[in-house]
């Protein structure tokens, strides 16, 4: 099983409200998430976070804390080793790119209403962004 290092932005803003991604390609297309991908040669982890959020959403952040690790499959033989980060939106055009198909803000209590990629919201629960 070969093991791919990824991070994650859990961004929000002063409203609350999470800056989604829908996912435009398989694994889990059409379903909503947080802006994410793999950590490229040279990146850190935080690093890698800000650059996949701006380029799936448009937004520029501040990356805060690192939140947990959670590993996604990734096919036949490949598991993701995704590292979730805090992030505060610091402004940007906000609009779909990457691999994204959609982005929307969302608030907390819209989020159990939306298809939302596998776990999502039991991670962010454990995170303390949503209530538990």
């Amino acid at each position: 099983m070969r093991t791919v290092l990824a991070a994650a932005a859990v961004i929000t803003r002063a409203d609350g409200s999470l800056l989604l991604v829908r996912r435009g390609k398989a694994p889990q297309r059409g379903r909503w998430t947080v802006p994410g991908g793999s950590v490229e040669i040279g990146e850190t982890l935080e690093q890698a976070a800000a650059r996949e959020a701006f380029e799936e959403t448009g937004a520029r952040v501040r990356v805060e804390r690192e939140l947990g690790t959670v590993l996604v499959p990734g096919g036949a033989d490949v598991v993701y080793e995704v590292h979730d980060f805090a992030a505060t939106w610091t402004g940007g055009a906000v609009r779909a790119g990457d691999d994204a198909d959609a982005v929307r803000w969302v608030l907390p209590e819209e989020l159990p209403l939306l298809e939302t990629t596998d776990g999502l919201l039991g991670h962010l629960r454990r995170y303390g962004v949503l209530p538990g």
